[in-house]
């Protein structure tokens, strides 16, 4: 996936939840709904997290240094490591606090306003707006992952894309739109019926829904920050290209590391002639560096081990 790619996505989130989160927190204001409050801090988390991964994206740009000689690449998976932290906390348990906080509200007995109040149209206009928002950044997501994602299955290419930025925007944008369905439809069902309770239901929905969504982000890249090799297909290249080299016998072991999104480690042994002098070997050894390269231009660093092929001698 181009870096510019997932920037795009993630600026066409950022710009959409921050307008979002202006009219939610209007209409919550207006109303007291408590599914449009919860749904305002959640755009308030979703902008957050989108300028976490713009930062990180510009953070990993970085050139290397003696201290950090592989570079910078990781900092997008720590960032996007911290949107999960920062939907579950920030967005899941503030809804399901809000949801215990409303029912508590209502059980009492306390005057609602979105029941009584001149209002009360305002939230349902603001959701329609919202999901129509939402529907434009979440399309522009899903564009944008077209082209990485292939043939695989949605999910399968959440858990296998190996640059954070796509999936977590396209799981952001996926809870977001649930949850203005979620809020649409509590809301909408408390105004009919004139029971509170639905509002509850909903802003409970939105919780244990964002919570789930972070619990998803927060495995798949935990397993990015401690390191995952290249894609099948990836290796299946590179593996050509050295199996197709003049001068290499076999390949006898290979192992590949991302250091960040577009920055590949490969370390591999290969078998060489028993009868090839140096001279030889460090050009068969040149002629595979520049197969392999060719063959996957996110290597970025690359160590070949030359050794005799024991089977084949003996």
């Amino acid at each position: 996936m181009s870096a510019s790619g997932g920037t795009k996505a993630v600026v066409a989130a950022l710009v959409a939840n921050l307008f979002i989160a202006v009219t939610k927190f209007v209409a919550w204001a207006l109303t007291g709904a408590s599914s449009m409050l919860a749904e305002a801090i959640h755009s308030v988390a979703d902008s957050g997290n989108q300028a976490l991964l713009l930062v990180g994206g510009r953070r990993a740009k970085r050139e290397a240094t003696p201290e950090h000689p592989f570079g910078y690449g990781r900092e997008r998976y720590i960032f996007a490591f911290i949107v999960a932290i920062v939907l579950f906390s920030v967005g899941g348990l503030f809804a399901l606090y809000e949801a215990y906080h409303k029912y508590e509200e209502v059980h009492a007995g306390h005057p609602n306003e979105l029941l009584e109040g001149r209002w009360w149209w305002v939230p349902l206009v603001v959701l329609v707006a919202a999901i129509v928002a939402e529907s434009f950044s979440f399309r522009t997501a899903i564009r944008e992952s077209r082209h990485s994602k292939g043939r695989q299955s949605w999910v399968r290419f959440v858990r296998s894309a190996r640059s954070p930025e796509l999936p977590v925007v396209l799981l952001e944008d996926l809870g977001a739109l649930l949850g203005l369905v979620f809020a649409l439809i509590g809301v909408g069902l408390s105004l009919l019926t004139g029971n509170g309770y639905f509002d509850v239901a909903g802003t409970a929905a939105i919780g244990v829904l964002l919570v789930a969504i972070a619990v998803v982000l927060a495995i798949e890249t935990k397993s990015l920050l401690l390191g995952e090799s290249a894609t099948p297909a990836s290796i299946r290249r590179m593996t050509d290209a050295l199996t197709g080299t003049e001068g290499v016998d076999r390949l006898i072991h290979m192992k590949t590391l991302h250091l960040g999104p577009e920055e590949v480690l490969v370390a591999a042994k290969i078998a060489v002639d028993a009868g090839d002098s140096a001279a030889e070997v460090a050009a068969v050894i040149n002629r595979a560096e520049a197969s392999i390269r060719q063959a996957e231009p996110m290597v970025t660093a690359l160590y070949l081990e030359p050794d005799i092929d024991r089977a084949r001698v003996g």
